[in-house]
């Protein structure tokens, strides 16, 4: 496990010394070039969660991965650079049935730097946050056309967007809810398992790839390949274009668009 090579494998260059500057920057870079996916699920394989075998996958084989991939792996990047962190549990809120998933749900990260607490999270889909997010205010924290916050509640901390770009005044969205009680890699066993087993779980029901880009988002889900495009002067409004995506066409849009190529697609058409 290489240290210079993970940084190469995300494309961080310069100086990584344990600064806010360089957290935010080593977040971005993860997420533009490291995907949120679940291919492994649908490719006869299964994700185990012990870091020489999720660096050999990410680092060696420049796949993604889903949560408790990409984060575990970022942080033990940032332990590594002299970060402070800490492992949290988050609950997932179903956005068509409104519940939240159960504990250890969804893995993030705390990093206290300077005296101040930042919200880690490179393991998230379309509503992930691209720089950290601070958890010491609840005001709307902009990030290009998105707006969040972290909003508390006795012990239980909420992160929501406005699901409207360039909005600060619209209806609060929530994202997923979390404590602060600290927790451990083998805390995540069981659920890493379930979301590979249960029909319950996206993860098994749908094969998925998305990664950031600088000016939008790319995701295959299914059969199809959804192109965003992020607002600009010209345009103010998040365009979407979908293509339609035959078997055939799968294999070789994955590697094109994410550079993933899979040892094995035996299983990856038939749930979607």
């Amino acid at each position: 496990m290489d240290l210079g090579k993970y940084l190469a494998r995300i494309g961080f260059t310069g100086p990584a010394e344990p600064s806010l500057e360089v957290l935010r920057r080593l977040h971005t870079c993860h997420l533009l070039s490291v995907p949120f996916e679940d291919l492994t699920v649908h490719s006869g394989g299964r994700v185990q969660l012990d870091l020489p075998l999720l660096y050999d996958k990410i680092v060696n084989h420049r796949r993604g991965g889903f949560c408790y991939e990409n984060n575990s792996l970022f942080r033990w990047m940032l332990t590594k650079l002299g970060f402070q962190v800490t492992i949290l549990s988050g609950q997932v809120k179903n956005r068509f049935t409104g519940c939240y998933g159960p504990p250890f749900d969804h893995f993030i990260l705390l990093v206290e730097l300077e005296g101040r607490r930042w919200l880690c999270d490179v393991g998230f889909g379309v509503p992930g946050f691209s720089v950290p997010l601070s958890l010491d205010i609840e005001d709307p924290q902009e990030q290009g056309h998105r707006v969040y916050r972290i909003r508390k509640d006795l012990e239980m901390h909420f992160v929501e967007w406005q699901e409207e770009e360039n909005r600060v005044d619209g209806d609060w969205k929530e994202i997923y809810k979390f404590t602060l009680e600290h927790r451990s890699l083998e805390d995540f066993q069981k659920m890493c398992q379930y979301h590979q087993t249960s029909p319950s779980s996206i993860f098994f029901c749908k094969s998925l790839c998305t990664v950031l880009r600088p000016d939008g988002r790319l995701t295959y889900i299914g059969h199809r390949l959804i192109t965003t495009t992020f607002p600009t002067e010209e345009n103010g409004h998040v365009v979407e274009t979908i293509t339609e995506l035959k078997n055939e066409e799968i294999p070789g849009v994955l590697k094109e668009k994410f550079g993933i190529v899979l040892n094995s697609t035996k299983a990856i058409y038939t749930l979607f």
